[in-house]
């Protein structure tokens, strides 16, 4: 199979861990995601212990973590590898039905990068992990919003001091705004007229003045600052 080709296709592929404790959708994943030239399934787990261990043997640059999985569930799981120093490159995106709100709640304070519905496009799916790989967040699903959204506004939530953003420039401030509202480099860009490369020069500066781990943090502290006003529920 040729498979698809993209930038890093000539370079080491994307390695890719899949933890889901059911082995047909563990397999299709595979399928899926191996049409890629430029991505790698180095191991399957079928909960989060196994996980865990994996992600340690194998230092994965993505795991894409159910959340539901029998003994220790991918809550958990995500917490454990991303709170390893051995595995400090590596990112959680969490698999979702979206009425798992407990556990995705959870796995966003752990520093989940993202939430991804399991009836994904294919090509949306490879896309994903590509995004995850070059250090953004996925953040544009309308998923990944309502949860920030939901998660930011619950009630005994602890808000972040506003001082924490005291560092920002008012153009840095303008970029946050719009990065909470869910819009890529690309729409930031177009919308207050600069490169993209621009645009993301101010995330990337924004996320290391906010102390933000990627872009879902930096939303979330700009929510629980503040800066991005109430959340939005749609």
């Amino acid at each position: 199979m040729t498979g698809e080709r993209s930038p890093r296709a000539a370079g080491r592929p994307i390695r890719v861990l899949l933890a889901d404790d059911q082995t047909l959708v563990r397999a299709g994943f595979r399928v899926l995601l191996e049409r890629a030239d430029d991505i790698e399934v180095v191991g399957e787990a079928a909960d989060g212990d196994e996980a865990v261990a994996l992600a340690r043997a194998h230092r994965p640059d993505v795991v894409l973590m159910d959340v539901r999985m029998p003994g220790t569930d991918g809550l958990a799981a995500t917490r454990a590898v991303l709170a390893d120093e051995r595995l400090g490159a590596t990112r959680v995106v969490v698999l979702t039905t979206f009425d798992d709100d407990e556990y995705v709640f959870g796995a966003l304070r752990a520093g989940a990068s993202g939430f991804l519905l399991k009836d994904i496009d294919p090509e949306a799916l490879r896309q994903a992990v590509r995004t995850v790989m070059a250090g953004d967040a996925l953040l544009a699903p309308s998923v990944t919003r309502r949860l920030i959204s939901a998660f930011v506004s619950r009630p005994g939530g602890a808000p972040v001091d506003p001082g924490r953003l005291a560092a920002l420039t008012g153009r840095e401030r303008e970029v946050v705004t719009l990065v909470a509202q869910g819009l890529s480099d690309q729409d930031i860009a177009g919308r207050l007229t600069m490169s993209p490369a621009t645009a993301k020069t101010h995330v990337n500066r924004a996320m290391v003045k906010a102390g933000a781990r990627d872009r879902a943090h930096l939303v979330v502290i700009a929510y629980q600052s503040g800066l991005a006003g109430a959340p939005r529920t749609g």
